[in-house]
This record gives C-alpha cells, sequence and structure tokens, in this order.
C-alpha cells in the first residue's frame, strides 16, 4: 500500500495513469469543525488487480503539490471515475477551480441502470464486484498521523472495487444506449456554478412560516452575515447561530445588546462581540428594507389545483414506464412532481430531456387526453385514443 508525499512521485503517478482509458478516484475528509472541508487523503488507481496500480496521496504532507493531479484532471482522454462525488468535486472547485472532464460517476450510472436511488458504494460492490468490505475504519479521523494499516486497506477499497464497477456499469450503458442519460445527469455536477455558495441567497436554506416581505428581509440579512462570517473564519455556520436562533432573532427584533441578551436560543458565544454586533446591524438593514427590494416567496405553485385522479393515473403510468425500463421510479419523478403535471404545471424536470423521452411524452398525452391506460394481468399498457 503505497503512500505518495512528494510531487515528483504523484506526478510519475499520474503520468502513467494518463496512458490508461480511466483512473478512479476518492477522498477522504473532514468537516465538522470547518466551514470548507479539510482534505486529508486521496486514493487513486487505474486498470488492474487488487491493490497493483493504487495508490494514496497525502495532501498533508509538507510541500506536496496537487498540481499534477489537476493535470490529470484537466485531461480529456482519460475519464475520471468517482462514485456520489459531489463532496468530492466541492473540494477540488474550492480549492484549485477545476472539475475532473470527463467524469463518470457511478452512483447517477447505477440508478440510470436499474441499482435504485442513491444506492450506496458497498451494494455495488457487493453486487457486481461479488466482494465485501471491511466498515471498521469508516469513522475515522483522516487527519491524524500515522495512517494504520487497517485505514489504508479500508480507504484503497474505496478505488480498486471501482474499477469492476465502472467497467460493468460502463458496458451496461453502451448496451442500452443511455450514456447520454448520464451525461445529463452529471451536468450539476460539472458546472462550476453548483459549488458557489452565496451569502445573499443563504436565507433561502431557512425554513420558515411567516412569508412577509419585512420578516424575510431581516431573515436575508441574517443568513448573509452568518454564511459571510462562517466563511471567512472557516467555522461551521451553525457555530455562529443555529436556524432556531435566527428565526427567532428576526421575529424579536433586537435593537441593542441588552435586547440581544434575552434571546432563549442564542449561543452564549454569540451574545457579545463580532457576532452580537454583526446580528445588530443584520436587523437593522432588514428593517431599513425598503418595499422594492424586501424578498418575495414564490406562491404561484400554491395556486394550483390538483387533479386528484389525473395524479393517480400519473403514478400508475409512472410504475409501469419504470418497470419497463428498470430504473427506480423516483429517479424520473418525484411524487410532488407527479401532482404539478396533473395541476397543469410544465415547468418540471420529468418533462425534459431523457426524463421526457422516457415518460414525460406520454405524461402529457394522458394530460390531453390522447392515450388511456390498460390492465391486463400484471401490466399495464398504453392505448391510443
Amino acid at each position: 500500500m503505497k503512500t505518495l508525499t512528494k510531487t515528483e512521485e504523484l506526478a510519475a503517478f499520474c503520468e502513467e495513469a494518463r496512458q490508461h482509458p480511466y483512473v478512479t478516484l476518492d477522498t477522504e475528509f473532514l468537516r465538522e469543525r470547518t466551514y470548507f472541508s479539510k482534505l486529508c487523503l486521496i486514493q487513486m488507481a487505474y486498470p488492474g488487480e487488487g491493490n497493483e496500480n493504487a495508490v494514496l496521496v497525502d495532501p498533508l504532507a509538507d510541500g506536496l503539490s496537487l498540481e499534477p493531479m489537476y493535470e490529470m484532471f484537466r485531461d480529456t482522454g482519460v475519464v475520471k471515475v468517482f462514485h456520489a462525488a459531489r463532496q468530492d468535486l466541492e473540494i477540488f472547485q474550492v480549492e484549485a477551480g477545476v472539475l475532473p472532464d470527463p467524469l463518470f460517476d457511478t452512483q447517477v450510472a447505477a440508478m440510470v441502470c436499474g441499482f435504485g436511488e442513491q444506492v450506496g458504494y458497498e451494494t455495488l460492490v457487493r453486487k457486481i464486484a461479488r466482494e465485501g468490505l471491511d466498515k471498521t475504519s469508516r469513522f475515522t479521523d483522516w487527519s491524524r498521523r500515522p495512517l494504520t494499516d487497517a485505514q489504508k486497506k479500508y480507504a484503497l477499497a474505496d478505488v480498486t472495487h471501482l474499477r469492476a464497477i465502472y467497467e460493468y456499469l460502463a458496458a451496461e450503458l453502451e448496451k442500452t444506449g443511455r450514456e447520454k442519460w448520464v451525461k445529463e445527469e452529471l451536468g450539476v455536477l460539472t458546472d462550476p456554478a453548483t459549488y458557489e455558495v452565496k451569502p445573499s441567497e443563504a436565507w433561502k436554506r431557512v425554513k420558515t412560516r411567516t412569508h412577509s416581505g419585512k420578516f424575510l428581509a431581516i431573515v436575508r440579512e441574517l443568513a448573509r452575515f452568518r454564511e459571510g462570517y462562517a466563511q471567512s473564519r472557516n467555522i461551521p455556520r451553525n457555530r455562529v447561530f443555529k436556524d432556531d436562533a435566527l428565526v427567532e432573532l428576526a421575529s424579536t427584533k433586537p435593537s441593542n445588546m441588552q435586547e440581544l441578551g434575552r434571546s432563549r436560543l442564542l449561543l452564549r458565544e454569540a451574545r457579545r462581540g463580532e457576532i452580537a454586533e454583526g446580528i445588530l446591524d443584520a436587523v437593522k438593514l432588514g428593517l431599513e428594507c425598503p418595499p422594492e427590494d424586501l424578498p418575495k416567496v414564490d406562491k404561484s405553485r400554491d395556486k394550483l389545483q390538483v387533479n386528484p385522479a389525473l395524479a393517480d393515473l400519473l403514478r400508475v403510468l409512472l410504475k409501469a414506464k419504470t418497470e419497463s425500463e428498470g430504473v427506480a421510479p423516483k429517479l424520473i419523478a418525484p411524487s410532488a412532481d407527479l401532482d404539478l403535471i396533473a395541476a397543469g404545471e410544465r415547468d418540471v424536470p420529468a418533462l425534459k430531456g431523457w426524463r421526457r423521452e422516457v415518460f414525460g411524452e406520454d405524461a402529457l398525452r394522458l394530460c390531453e387526453g390522447k392515450i388511456a391506460l390498460s390492465a391486463k394481468g400484471r401490466h399495464v399498457r398504453v392505448i391510443e385514443l
């Protein structure tokens, strides 16, 4: 189990990997005590058996540059294979502003190939690679050195079995002609904007029951301050103050330290110093927000009238389509989207891209009365009208 700690070692491995059609990758990181993930370990492997052609890369080693790996990411001649890649890619985008191209995510591909929603790596190892995984090192502090042999073995398994999984899924996609399905799904993961967190938009993640513009303006300013403060100090946003405290502050609207001190939910550290001053400034900004700049909640869909009978028919159609295609129903359309279609909404993912081909076209024809559904034994058929 080789661990690379020098830039020239990493460069040599990446140069060798670039001679092959693909390389599998994974990372280990910590995020419990920071805003941004702390990269602690990188695992890579190119085609081979067992731990052959597989290495660990120690990003915590003094003087190690990851630029050779990023150069490999930019090499469009080699596919970069991950499982559930989003958090891994966020690290690389934040650290270096680079995303792997081309990318293959085995979790996405497995969903398209009929393995269900958000299928776990362990399940694919068992079903495709016919192997088991030792999970004893799953909850470990990857920042501590030296790593034990058990930790190294666990980490390498995340990329060695991935080779067989990738080869199987890639062959299945080619056989079924569903490569474009996966490419569409990966569009979000390969868009740098996916990993950009804007403090001005942070308020949209806060759940509130009050939708008045003035209240939401205070929520917006408090969330903006919290996000910016957390980013600048690299601490979790909940360490500044939690959502329940944020909503409480938007309701009580403290204007001075004495009023702020009456908060029931605010952390002790947030009742003084920079955080306290930031809270009071945010509340003041929210209260002074001009009417034309008040945030608004989109309630247009709340007024839609769902046709329950049509929604039920769409569910039957979806079940029939997904059974014949061998994909999970929720991958194409969650129940809420079916209700929206039944209410007349057309701007939903199920009516776009490959989902439209599989389900959306017939869903629209069903809504327009152009087709009907008929049951024969255990199967549902589409009948032209």
